[in-house]
């Protein structure tokens, strides 16, 4: 998938209801625009989809008006049935007719959706993409697309407004359509700091077969939701990445026995909660290392002691985290320790982890106090780590912080600086968090990625022993470095696509074969998923659907890169969702709560109730993780409103 601003296009929101009932359809037009797909191969359902829906345009026309005066149409069944009885207006609109209403011949002129834009919302019943975009389009009949109302396309980039009150796209000075998408941006809540990357929209693969992204294995936000939930309030909705709501659990993924770093497992089946949809999954397993394999591990560990680790125990815990992973380290491995508040110090010069006695006294005498010197800090864990450099050893700097800091270079843009560099040389950063009121995210998850390392959140004792015992040897332990995927959706099969999550992970992609440009990390027995909702055109279940290619570097200095390749094959497309696997039932449940949880709009019809018996009925014996998901869901239902429905006892 291209980066936005890499190409200059258009997506438009239409919602239409059917004859047979929903009708679901996501274009993505650009100049010049393709040939739409024949009509019959548009599946029979309703749906509504919207690019940048966390970016609202000022210049958004009267779509706010809009909602206030004539309602969600097409929203509700009462609305539906509203909308139905007005669509057949306007019944020779083609696809692009001229921008006024479709009274210009498109394509598929007789029998197509009547002016679903019409001029000013007039030919299309409540609410059409009029004008200045007042409100969201009707109905008209299923078998075609109307044509577009004058208000869609604003001029010198000013967007008009759909029922939303979004900007939907601005038409320049030259007459290029602008594609109007979501930015990143800084939501602090509180003294917190989170960055919203938005939510990807849904392609057309005819236009766009490729979606590129680095790997995430990545877990911090999920640990900060449940910090949020089980503290009695909901997570800042900048928080919330999908991916690492996906990536917390564990699934039963088939390792690699070709000799590779990792294989790939891929299923798909029909979308619970989007009528039409499916739902493909791919999962990247690593190579499991036997402990006797692992490769010795030089630790650096840089302790953040300012006075900020003080509170509600920060510092206690990561001091627990820390003595419960020497006692699983081995007599290869050795452990460093620094410290920095209002300056920096040399606690323990690397020592062999057979001398646990005195790795665990200096950890002890940790104490907090003085201000944030992370740059100072950094910087010395890297000359540290310089000093025990053992080729061919896992040699890594772990920070143990709360992101915050406040002297010297303050910000995670300017603390990336040298960090690259390090980490082509072979010393890798993960960062692990502690602590909320004054919580930096977007600080500790980026010096985790520029570092090559991974990011981790620990809000209890109990995850500490997970991220520095259970999971020891994937958080030290790398396989592949740089690790990016390319997934080539099949045309022939695939209507339009939607990666769920992984919006900060994005790779242009002619990058993908440039080395040059960073990807992701994988350590042992580290599993990967991603999740696509899909639109298949029919006859998709005897095709491939989709291709998995992945590039990795080798652990250690930097080397040029492998790849690999896998293809969907036909039988592991599923009649119905419960033919599918466990796994990605929950999988598919984790992030559809991720997504109500960062309120997106391609689940406004989805409740937690819905998305709770999803999981209940998916849950895996021997899964703890499964039952704590149930929990967070109840709690987040809660906190969103009045109960809805009783399940299993709860109420939600």
């Amino acid at each position: 998938m291209q980066r936005p601003s890499s190409r200059a296009s258009l997506l438009l929101v239409l919602s239409s209801l059917g004859v047979a009932g929903s009708l679901g359809l996501a274009l993505h037009l650009a100049r010049p625009q393709p040939v739409p797909a024949p009509m019959q191969e548009v599946p029979d359902r309703f749906v509504e989809l919207m690019v940048e829906p966390n970016a609202v345009n000022p210049d958004a026309g009267e779509g706010a008006t809009a909602r206030k005066e004539e309602g969600r149409v097409g929203r509700k069944d009462a609305a539906l049935e509203k909308a139905q009885g007005q669509a057949a207006t306007s019944p020779d609109a083609g696809v692009l007719g001229a921008l006024r209403g479709g009274e210009e011949g498109g394509i598929g002129a007789s029998g197509s959706l009547g002016g679903l834009i019409g001029t000013r919302g007039e030919a299309t019943g409540s609410g059409g993409l009029g004008a200045r975009g007042v409100g969201l389009g009707g109905g008209g009949t299923a078998e075609g697309l109307g044509g577009l109302g004058t208000g869609l396309i604003g001029t010198k980039g000013r967007g008009s407004g759909s029922g939303y009150g979004h900007g939907v796209a601005g038409k320049s000075d030259d007459g290029m359509l602008l594609e109007h998408t979501a930015r990143p941006r800084r939501d602090v809540d509180g003294t917190e700091q989170f960055t919203d990357h938005g939510t990807s929209p849904m392609f057309l693969a005819e236009e766009d077969r490729l979606s590129t992204f680095a790997v995430d294995v990545d877990t911090g936000s999920y640990t900060l939701a449940r910090s949020s939930l089980q503290g009695g309030s909901l997570p800042s909705a900048a928080s919330v990445r999908v991916e690492e709501f996906v990536n917390y659990l564990d699934y039963a993924y088939v390792g690699p026995t070709n000799g590779a770093p990792f294989a790939v497992n891929m299923e798909a089946a029909p979308h619970p909660f989007l009528e039409g949809h499916h739902v493909l999954r791919v999962g990247v397993q690593g190579q499991r290392l036997d402990p006797d394999q692992r490769k010795p591990a030089r630790l650096t560990f840089l302790v953040d002691t300012s006075g900020s680790m003080a509170g509600s125990g920060r510092l206690e815990l990561a001091k627990q985290s820390l003595s419960w992973l020497v006692d699983q380290l081995g007599p290869e491995d050795s452990v460093a320790i620094a410290t920095y508040a209002g300056s920096t110090l040399r606690v323990l010069e690397p020592t062999p982890a057979t001398r646990k006695r005195e790795i665990l006294a200096a950890i002890d005498g940790l104490r907090s106090g003085g201000g944030t010197a992370m740059d100072s800090g950094v910087e010395l864990a890297y000359q540290m780590a310089r000093d025990g450099f053992v080729a061919g050893a896992e040699n890594r700097v772990i920070v143990l912080s709360d992101g915050d800091a406040n002297i010297g270079r303050t910000s995670h843009e300017e603390l990336l600086v040298g960090i690259r560099k390090h980490a082509q040389r072979g010393i890798t950063l993960s960062t692990v968090g502690f602590g909320r009121g004054n919580y930096k995210d977007t600080m500790m998850e980026q010096l985790a990625d520029e570092g090559d390392g991974n990011y981790a959140y620990v809000d209890n004792l109990a995850e500490g022993r997970r991220v520095f015992g259970q999971r020891l040897s994937g958080t030290v332990q790398t396989i592949a470095r740089d690790v990016k995927i390319q997934v080539e959706l099949n045309p022939q099969a695939v209507l339009a696509w939607r990666l769920v999550g992984y919006e900060n992970r994005d790779v242009a992609d002619q990058d993908f074969r440039d080395d040059a440009v960073d990807g992701g990390e994988i350590g042992s027995g580290h599993a990967v998923t991603a999740l696509y909702d899909v639109i298949l055109r029919q006859g998709a279940a005897d095709m491939e659907l989709a291709t998995v290619h992945l590039r990795a570097k080798a652990p250690g200095p930097d080397r040029p890169a492998e790849e690999y390749h896998t293809t969907f094959a036909p039988g592991f497309l599923r009649a119905e969702l419960a033919d599918a696997s466990a796994d990605l039932r929950i999988a598919l449940g984790a992030a559809t709560f991720a997504e109500l949880l960062r309120g997106s709009p391609f689940v406004e019809e989805v409740t937690y109730a819905q998305v709770h018996r999803l999981v209940a009925a998916a849950r895996r014996p021997g899964e703890p993780e499964d039952a704590e998901l149930l929990t967070l869901i109840e709690a987040a239902a809660r906190l969103t409103g009045p109960p809805a429905v009783a399940v299993s006892g709860n109420t939600l």
